[in-house]
């Protein structure tokens, strides 16, 4: 971003988890903290950057399989990140140009990128909050999520690559059910979480990179990721490797082995 246009509230001395994402995605919008994180986390797990390819990846097979298999025409994305090809907008209302998306983080720097959400169909609605998982209260209040949403009918909640970022002090089980209980039958959980399932010592050393720059990094085994989904109706194939999930449309594993991208994945309806 050129200096002029940094919102003030933005540290680009210390390294943010959204722009070292952006950073590994091939993105512009991270500093030399970003990527001096990004790099050393890299260090420990080369594949990084295509992990994090794969799980963009995973978004776009499960909005079109929400859009297009199951119909859900509304979408509640926490955690959005930096704004980049493939967004949850663009994916579904090519499918149906009807479909209603909100998005929501709390980074300044995604704010400074909202108008590049915000481009709708002229059928449906585009909108962008500033909000935290950590309060979803909050997020259910918000007056714009009640008039882009319609919390009668189905919605799409996407928790993608975000719980990590929460120890279990802070509750994300609860976080998640506080939203999914806001919402009616039919609606959807949609999470992607890392593990340190598949390589315990590759992702401790990713993880004490995270640390030692501030960042929170907590890999959860697929018991506890399974866990999320309490009372829900998990779809199939159930909560798999990210590569393996609808993965006969994607190509983004670096090998054949679907465990070659630390992440689980797993999409629920509510009953």
């Amino acid at each position: 971003m050129p200096s002029d246009s940094i919102p003030p509230q933005i540290n680009t001395t210390v390294a943010h988890s959204a722009r070292v994402y952006d950073y590994w995605l091939g993105g512009k919008d991270n500093f030399a903290a970003d990527r001096a994180l990004g790099d050393a986390m890299v260090q420990a797990i080369p594949t990084l950057p295509i992990m994090a390819r794969a799980n963009r990846a995973f978004l776009g097979r499960a909005v079109r399989y929400l859009t297009e298999q199951v119909g859900v025409r509304q979408f509640l994305d926490i955690g959005t990140g930096i704004p980049t090809g493939g967004n949850i907008h663009e994916v579904s209302q090519a499918i149906a140009p009807e479909t209603r998306v909100l998005y929501v983080d709390h980074d300044p720097i995604v704010l400074a990128h909202a108008r590049a959400l915000m481009t709708s169909s002229p059928e449906g609605r585009t909108e962008f909050i500033m909000a935290d998982l950590r309060t979803p209260e909050e997020i259910l209040r918000h007056p714009t999520l009640r008039a882009t949403l319609d919390l009668d009918r189905p919605v799409s909640l996407m928790l993608v690559a975000i719980l990590m970022y929460f120890k279990d002090s802070d509750d994300p089980y609860g976080l998640v059910r506080t939203l999914v209980d806001a919402l009616p039958s039919g609606s959807y959980l949609t999470i992607t979480h890392p593990t340190a399932d598949f390589a315990p010592e590759a992702t401790g050393k990713a993880v004490e990179a995270a640390t030692s720059a501030g960042i929170t990094l907590v890999p959860r085994s697929k018991t506890e990721i399974e866990r999320f989904f309490t009372g829900l109706e998990v779809v199939g194939p159930g909560v798999a490797p990210v590569l393996s999930w609808h993965s006969g449309e994607s190509s983004a594993s670096p090998a054949n082995d679907p465990t070659s991208a630390w992440y689980y994945a797993g999409v629920a309806r509510k009953p």
